[in-house]
């Protein structure tokens, strides 16, 4: 317990919701009775050439994390605010670096699609993707960088939190759609991609991941056979484990892409 907040290393493990297969486990949100052979059901479509790659976007871009430290700023909300140095976007942007810093070439969109109006996010995050795709054909790859909360029945506040090379770090989730609730015919290709960077973290650096969450929602990955939904920690996270985590993300993801040119 740290200053009210637990500290917690999500694992997966055998029976129930949870598949394994491929080095890496996934926790099976939908309706859906799957077994583990739907992690190797799809193949990675993310043919990456000259232009644009990868467009990082913030569907949920106010989102914050536990001041700490000089890490404070002005809330809009439950760890909620709109200074774009303290929320995800401060997160997209240490993914988008290094990534550019690995050859690859990305399109970071800071815009806040939450705030002031929380519903409907996924509506405006939606047109603004149409957009990017339509003016930068060559974009394969859609991240959209979010950070969980994890609260329990009581009230209790859990971060997923590890440490490498001695150093805090908050986990990574890697969330992907299904078609279990609306047409996405593509979401195996997604969960493929997924797949390859999950294991890519788990040979890095294996306490960095969360287990994949399967959703019945896509979250528009429907747009992109490369779209993921990257949860980077969770509220109960400072900022600093939220960019150590970032980083590391960024790199194993990097390798990753890196392959498919």
């Amino acid at each position: 317990e740290d200053d009210g907040i637990i500290e917690m290393t999500a694992q997966g493990k055998s029976g129930g919701k949870y598949l394994y297969g491929q080095g890496v486990y996934l926790y099976n949100r939908t309706n859906y009775d799957l077994d583990e052979s739907v992690l190797t059901q799809g193949s990675v479509d993310v043919d990456l050439g000259e232009g644009p790659q990868i467009l990082i976007v913030h569907t949920h871009g106010s989102e914050a994390y536990t001041p700490d430290g000089e890490d404070v700023y002005t809330p809009s909300g439950e760890c909620r605010t709109t200074d774009k140095t303290h929320s995800v976007v401060r997160v997209g942007e240490e993914i988008a670096q290094v990534l550019t810093e690995m050859g690859l070439s990305v399109i970071h969109d800071t815009e806040l699609y939450d705030y002031p109006e929380y519903n409907g996010s996924y509506d405006r995050s939606l047109a603004a993707v149409e957009t990017y795709l339509e003016r930068y054909p060559t974009i394969k790859v859609v991240m959209d960088v979010h950070r969980d909360a994890l609260i329990g029945e009581d009230g209790t506040i859990y971060k997923p939190i590890t440490t490498i090379n001695s150093e805090k770090c908050a986990q990574v989730m890697l969330v992907m759609g299904s078609d279990a609730k609306y047409t996405h015919p593509n979401w195996r290709q997604n969960l493929s991609l997924a797949v390859k960077i999950q294991k890519e973290m788990n040979t890095l650096w294996p306490t960095l991941a969360r287990p994949i969450g399967l959703r019945e929602n896509r979250y528009n990955q429907q747009l992109t056979t490369g779209s993921l939904l990257v949860e980077v920690g969770s509220h109960g996270n400072t900022l600093q484990e939220a960019l150590a985590a970032a980083r590391m993300f960024a790199r194993a993801a990097g390798a990753v892409l890196l392959e498919q040119e």
